[in-house]
Protein backbone atom coordinates (compact mmCIF):
# COMPACT_ATOMS: atom_id res chain seq x y z
CA UNK A 1 0.00 0.00 0.00
CA UNK A 2 3.09 1.86 0.76
CA UNK A 3 4.45 1.91 -3.14
CA UNK A 4 0.90 2.43 -4.28
CA UNK A 5 0.34 5.63 -2.69
CA UNK A 6 4.39 6.35 -3.67
CA UNK A 7 3.77 5.93 -7.33
CA UNK A 8 0.46 7.58 -6.93
CA UNK A 9 2.08 10.50 -5.41
CA UNK A 10 5.17 10.84 -8.58
CA UNK A 11 2.38 10.58 -11.07
CA UNK A 12 0.08 13.32 -9.77
CA UNK A 13 3.79 15.50 -9.21
CA UNK A 14 4.84 14.67 -12.34
CA UNK A 15 2.09 16.21 -14.19
CA UNK A 16 1.20 19.29 -11.98
CA UNK A 17 5.42 20.12 -11.86
CA UNK A 18 5.89 23.25 -13.73
CA UNK A 19 9.22 21.92 -14.56
CA UNK A 20 7.40 19.70 -16.71
CA UNK A 21 4.50 22.16 -18.38
CA UNK A 22 4.66 21.19 -21.65
CA UNK A 23 1.85 18.16 -20.74
CA UNK A 24 -0.19 20.78 -19.26
CA UNK A 25 0.25 22.87 -21.88
CA UNK A 26 -1.24 20.53 -24.26
CA UNK A 27 -4.06 19.70 -21.14
CA UNK A 28 -4.93 23.73 -21.79
CA UNK A 29 -4.56 23.59 -25.64
CA UNK A 30 -7.52 21.04 -25.72
CA UNK A 31 -9.47 22.97 -23.56
CA UNK A 32 -9.62 26.43 -24.75
CA UNK A 33 -11.90 26.19 -27.42
CA UNK A 34 -14.41 25.15 -24.53
CA UNK A 35 -16.69 26.86 -22.26
CA UNK A 36 -17.45 24.74 -18.64
CA UNK A 37 -20.90 24.70 -20.16
CA UNK A 38 -19.82 22.10 -22.24
CA UNK A 39 -18.47 19.95 -20.32
CA UNK A 40 -19.39 17.19 -21.53
CA UNK A 41 -17.56 17.55 -24.62
CA UNK A 42 -14.58 18.17 -22.28
CA UNK A 43 -14.81 15.15 -19.97
CA UNK A 44 -14.93 12.97 -23.72
CA UNK A 45 -11.44 14.78 -24.36
CA UNK A 46 -10.17 14.37 -21.70
CA UNK A 47 -10.90 10.29 -21.27
CA UNK A 48 -9.58 9.68 -25.16
CA UNK A 49 -6.27 11.74 -24.34
CA UNK A 50 -6.79 9.43 -21.10
CA UNK A 51 -7.06 6.17 -23.16
CA UNK A 52 -4.27 7.49 -25.46
CA UNK A 53 -1.22 7.90 -22.77
CA UNK A 54 -2.60 4.68 -20.74
CA UNK A 55 -1.75 2.65 -23.77
CA UNK A 56 2.07 3.62 -24.69
CA UNK A 57 2.29 4.08 -21.35
CA UNK A 58 1.90 0.66 -20.14
CA UNK A 59 3.36 -0.82 -23.23
CA UNK A 60 6.84 0.99 -22.90
CA UNK A 61 6.81 0.81 -19.13
CA UNK A 62 6.47 -3.45 -19.75
CA UNK A 63 9.48 -3.11 -22.70
CA UNK A 64 6.95 -3.84 -25.68
CA UNK A 65 7.31 -0.85 -26.98
CA UNK A 66 10.87 1.01 -27.46
CA UNK A 67 11.23 4.53 -29.33
CA UNK A 68 14.15 6.73 -28.94
CA UNK A 69 13.21 9.08 -26.23
CA UNK A 70 15.00 12.40 -28.27
CA UNK A 71 12.02 11.61 -30.53
CA UNK A 72 9.19 11.60 -28.11
CA UNK A 73 10.35 14.84 -26.86
CA UNK A 74 10.38 16.65 -30.41
CA UNK A 75 6.87 15.02 -31.24
CA UNK A 76 5.49 16.03 -27.53
CA UNK A 77 5.45 19.69 -28.67
CA UNK A 78 4.68 19.19 -32.15
CA UNK A 79 1.26 17.67 -30.84
CA UNK A 80 0.82 20.94 -28.90
CA UNK A 81 1.06 23.32 -31.58
CA UNK A 82 -0.61 21.36 -33.79
CA UNK A 83 -3.74 21.36 -31.21
CA UNK A 84 -3.49 24.87 -30.59
CA UNK A 85 -3.13 26.09 -34.02
CA UNK A 86 -6.38 24.15 -34.93
CA UNK A 87 -8.24 25.73 -32.32
CA UNK A 88 -7.24 28.98 -34.53
CA UNK A 89 -9.85 27.56 -36.75
CA UNK A 90 -13.05 26.91 -34.51
CA UNK A 91 -16.66 28.28 -36.10
CA UNK A 92 -15.15 29.52 -39.46
CA UNK A 93 -17.10 29.09 -42.37
CA UNK A 94 -14.25 27.01 -43.60
CA UNK A 95 -14.64 24.16 -41.24
CA UNK A 96 -18.53 23.75 -41.37
CA UNK A 97 -18.17 20.30 -43.11
CA UNK A 98 -15.67 19.28 -40.61
CA UNK A 99 -17.30 20.43 -37.94
CA UNK A 100 -20.14 17.99 -38.86
CA UNK A 101 -17.28 15.08 -38.02
CA UNK A 102 -15.32 16.83 -35.24
CA UNK A 103 -16.29 15.43 -32.74
CA UNK A 104 -15.02 12.16 -33.62
CA UNK A 105 -12.17 13.27 -35.82
CA UNK A 106 -10.84 15.51 -32.63
CA UNK A 107 -11.65 12.43 -30.23
CA UNK A 108 -9.04 10.36 -32.58
CA UNK A 109 -6.38 12.89 -32.89
CA UNK A 110 -6.57 13.42 -29.27
CA UNK A 111 -6.09 9.90 -28.25
CA UNK A 112 -3.24 9.62 -31.12
CA UNK A 113 -1.54 12.50 -29.58
CA UNK A 114 -2.11 10.73 -26.27
CA UNK A 115 -0.04 7.86 -27.31
CA UNK A 116 2.99 10.28 -27.88
CA UNK A 117 2.59 11.72 -24.64
CA UNK A 118 2.16 8.78 -22.95
CA UNK A 119 5.82 7.59 -24.59
CA UNK A 120 6.64 10.71 -22.64
CA UNK A 121 5.25 9.80 -19.17
CA UNK A 122 7.08 6.32 -19.31
CA UNK A 123 10.37 7.72 -19.85
CA UNK A 124 10.00 9.18 -16.59
CA UNK A 125 8.42 6.40 -15.09
CA UNK A 126 10.93 3.62 -16.27
CA UNK A 127 14.14 5.97 -14.64
CA UNK A 128 11.74 5.51 -11.15
CA UNK A 129 11.75 1.56 -11.79
CA UNK A 130 14.97 1.01 -12.77
CA UNK A 131 15.62 -2.59 -13.00
CA UNK A 132 12.43 -3.55 -10.93
CA UNK A 133 10.52 -6.89 -12.58
CA UNK A 134 7.19 -6.47 -10.26
CA UNK A 135 5.57 -3.19 -12.30
CA UNK A 136 1.88 -3.91 -12.35
CA UNK A 137 1.08 -2.15 -9.12
CA UNK A 138 3.41 0.61 -9.58
CA UNK A 139 1.99 1.35 -13.18
CA UNK A 140 -1.51 1.55 -11.85
CA UNK A 141 -0.82 4.15 -9.40
CA UNK A 142 1.55 6.54 -11.23
CA UNK A 143 -1.32 6.27 -13.71
CA UNK A 144 -4.18 7.11 -11.14
CA UNK A 145 -2.16 9.87 -10.03
CA UNK A 146 -1.62 11.10 -13.50
CA UNK A 147 -5.30 11.28 -13.56
CA UNK A 148 -5.70 13.35 -10.76
CA UNK A 149 -3.46 15.91 -11.62
CA UNK A 150 -4.78 16.16 -15.42
CA UNK A 151 -8.30 16.43 -14.02
CA UNK A 152 -7.09 18.94 -11.36
CA UNK A 153 -5.51 20.92 -13.86
CA UNK A 154 -8.74 20.73 -16.42
CA UNK A 155 -10.81 22.00 -13.18
CA UNK A 156 -8.64 24.78 -12.70
CA UNK A 157 -8.26 26.07 -16.42
CA UNK A 158 -12.09 25.72 -16.78
CA UNK A 159 -12.96 27.88 -14.08
CA UNK A 160 -10.64 30.94 -14.88
CA UNK A 161 -12.35 30.13 -18.62
CA UNK A 162 -15.64 30.71 -16.97
CA UNK A 163 -14.72 33.68 -14.83
CA UNK A 164 -12.91 35.73 -18.16
CA UNK A 165 -16.18 34.94 -20.30
CA UNK A 166 -18.69 34.86 -17.33
CA UNK A 167 -17.63 37.91 -14.99
CA UNK A 168 -15.06 39.54 -16.99
CA UNK A 169 -17.73 39.20 -20.54
CA UNK A 170 -14.59 38.53 -22.78
CA UNK A 171 -15.88 36.33 -25.58
CA UNK A 172 -15.31 33.06 -25.81
CA UNK A 173 -13.66 33.22 -28.93
CA UNK A 174 -11.60 35.79 -28.47
CA UNK A 175 -10.36 33.85 -25.12
CA UNK A 176 -9.58 30.78 -27.57
CA UNK A 177 -7.76 32.83 -29.78
CA UNK A 178 -5.73 34.51 -26.75
CA UNK A 179 -4.81 31.22 -24.92
CA UNK A 180 -3.91 29.25 -28.15
CA UNK A 181 -1.72 32.29 -29.43
CA UNK A 182 0.13 32.03 -26.01
CA UNK A 183 0.14 27.89 -26.15
CA UNK A 184 1.26 28.10 -30.00
CA UNK A 185 4.01 30.72 -29.22
CA UNK A 186 5.81 28.90 -26.06
CA UNK A 187 5.30 25.68 -27.92
CA UNK A 188 7.38 27.13 -30.92
CA UNK A 189 10.37 27.30 -28.42
CA UNK A 190 9.94 24.03 -27.42
CA UNK A 191 10.00 22.59 -30.64
CA UNK A 192 12.97 24.34 -32.01
CA UNK A 193 14.56 22.96 -28.58
CA UNK A 194 14.06 19.94 -29.12
CA UNK A 195 14.41 19.83 -33.26
CA UNK A 196 16.36 16.45 -33.69
CA UNK A 197 16.90 16.66 -37.81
Amino acid sequence: MIDFFTYFKLGYEHITDFAGYDHMLFIVALCAVYSLAEWKQILWIVTFFTIGHSITLALSVLKIVNIDSAIIEFLIPCTIFITSFSNFFEKTPESIFIKKQKPYLKYFFTMFFGLIHGLGFSNYLKSLLGQSTSIVSELFAFNIGLEIGQLIIVFIFMLLNYIFINLLNIKKRELNLIVSAMVAGITINLIIDKWIF
